[in-house]
């Protein structure tokens, strides 16, 4: 091959490779600049934010009409009894009365009929916002984290705009999922996902179930120049009885107490009468 044809060849593998050919003595030529890289989303346009993610803390919202950070207790100015969601009591199902009737029976006996919360078991909504323990909750625009000092039970209130999950993929606990929206200057919780198992409405002579089907609406507001959290509860679970069952609460601010780390361990508990004793237990 003559040396023209090489030096064609050669020029045309070059050209080929996406190279510039240059000619002896002159600078290279500068490669194309790299088109700059997209920057990666915050997030999945698709997912729903994290109430912590920062870019959903700082969307723009109307400030909300109350603060409740702070600890709350249960006022029992009124009754040492406050704690319960009754009476008055709904009508049951004949599958709840079977548990109230039991629960009355043993409560005649000085016994203690199917004591979960003393084996450990969680207290769930709502009683566990009436344990004889301070609740302490922060609030921020995106949410209120609740943490019970009785056993540490936490409970979130989403404040930001999130719909339920879809009950099919819905993780059920004992809290359930709430989600909270702001109407003029009350805060209306509505909660759903509940788990149905060693949950109750009631215990201690007044064993009432909850079942999957529960259904909590609470509307809380501010009242008593700010110094009481009033929450109204309507409650449904055609499960374990007809209509709606309604009772309202008032939570007293608790400003020289902090809650404690707590563990609820079954062995701690074995010496109560109500979680181990043949003869208490029924």
């Amino acid at each position: 091959m003559s040396r023209i044809a090489v030096a064609i060849v050669t020029a045309a593998a070059i050209a080929a490779s996406g190279c510039n050919s240059t000619t002896t003595g002159s600078a290279p030529a500068p490669a194309p600049a790299a088109a700059p890289a997209s920057p990666a989303p915050a997030s999945d346009p698709g997912k729903q934010l994290s109430a912590l993610a920062p870019e959903n803390i700082a969307k723009p919202r109307p400030p909300a009409p109350f603060d409740v950070t702070g600890n709350w207790f249960i006022d029992t100015s009124q009754s040492a009894e406050a704690w319960r969601f009754g009476p008055p009591y709904p009508k049951l199902t004949a599958a709840a009365q079977m548990h109230f009737d039991a629960s009355q029976k043993a409560a005649k006996e000085g016994k203690v009929y199917r004591d979960d919360i003393g084996q450990c078991w969680p207290a769930g909504l709502p009683l566990i916002m009436t344990r004889y323990w301070p609740m302490a909750m922060v609030q921020i625009p995106t949410a209120i984290y609740m943490v019970s000092g009785f056993m540490n039970s936490l409970r979130i209130v989403y404040l930001d705009g999130r719909s339920h999950t879809d009950l099919d993929i819905i993780v059920r606990t004992y809290n359930g999922e709430s989600i909270g929206k702001w109407e003029g200057d009350t805060l209306v919780v509505d909660t759903i996902g509940f788990r149905g198992d060693h949950h109750w409405m009631d215990q201690g002579g007044a064993s009432i179930p909850a079942g999957e089907q529960l259904h909590i609406v609470e509307r809380m507001r501010m009242v008593n120049d700010r110094k009481q959290l009033e929450i109204e509860y309507t409650m449904t679970d055609s499960e374990y009885w007809e209509g709606e069952w309604k009772s309202t609460k008032r939570f007293n601010r608790v400003n020289d107490e902090d809650i404690q780390e707590v563990s609820c361990l079954p062995d701690l508990n074995e010496h109560l009468q109500s979680t181990t004793s043949k003869t208490q237990v029924k």
